[in-house]
C-alpha cells in the first residue's frame, strides 16, 4: 500500500495518476499515465494519446520513456510508475470523477519491449503498478517480459 512506499515512490505514483487527466482517449475512454524517475532524480511523464487512425496513437509508457530519452540523452531511467482510470462507466461530462482502477494495469508488450531496450542500455528499471486497492512493485522490466527480444 502507499504508506509502505518511500516518499519518492509515492511522488512518482501521484505524478502518474495526474497524467491520466492529460491523456487523450476519446475512443477507449481508458486514461493511462506513466511517470519515470531519472538517475538525477527528475521525473518525466507521459499519457496515452489516441487517434481515429488506430493504431497511430501511443501508450503512456512509450510516451514517457521516449520523452525521457529525448530530453535526457544517455541518462538512466531508474523507475516507472503507471496508473489508469477507466471512464467508460461514467456519464459524458463527468469523466474527471472516475476513480482509478482498483487493481493495477501492466504495460502492453510493445511498451515492455521499448522499456526493456533502455533497461539493457542503463540497468534495471523498477516498475510500480498503481491500483486503488493494491500496488505491485517489480524489480525490473525484464521481470515483466522474461522471453524478450535480446539481440538488438
Amino acid at each position: 500500500m502507499p504508506d509502505e512506499l518511500s516518499a519518492e515512490d509515492r511522488e512518482l505514483i501521484e505524478n502518474a495518476k495526474s497524467m491520466t487527466y492529460r491523456s487523450y482517449a476519446p475512443y477507449s475512454r481508458f486514461h493511462v499515465g506513466a511517470a519515470i524517475r531519472m538517475a538525477d532524480g527528475s521525473i518525466v511523464s507521459g499519457s496515452n494519446q489516441e487517434n481515429a487512425a488506430y493504431p497511430s496513437g501511443i501508450c503512456a509508457e512509450r510516451n514517457a520513456c521516449w520523452q525521457a530519452s529525448a530530453l535526457n540523452p544517455g541518462m538512466a531511467m531508474k523507475k516507472i510508475a503507471i496508473a489508469a482510470r477507466n471512464v467508460s462507466i461514467m456519464p459524458k461530462g463527468e469523466e474527471d470523477k472516475a476513480s482509478f482502477q482498483s487493481t493495477p494495469i501492466s504495460p502492453c508488450g510493445a511498451c515492455r519491449q521499448a522499456l526493456l531496450e533502455y533497461e539493457h542500455l542503463y540497468g534495471p528499471i523498477e516498475v510500480i503498478l498503481y491500483g486503488a486497492d493494491s500496488i505491485y512493485v517489480f524489480p525490473s522490466i525484464s521481470s515483466l517480459l522474461p522471453f524478450s527480444f535480446t539481440e538488438f
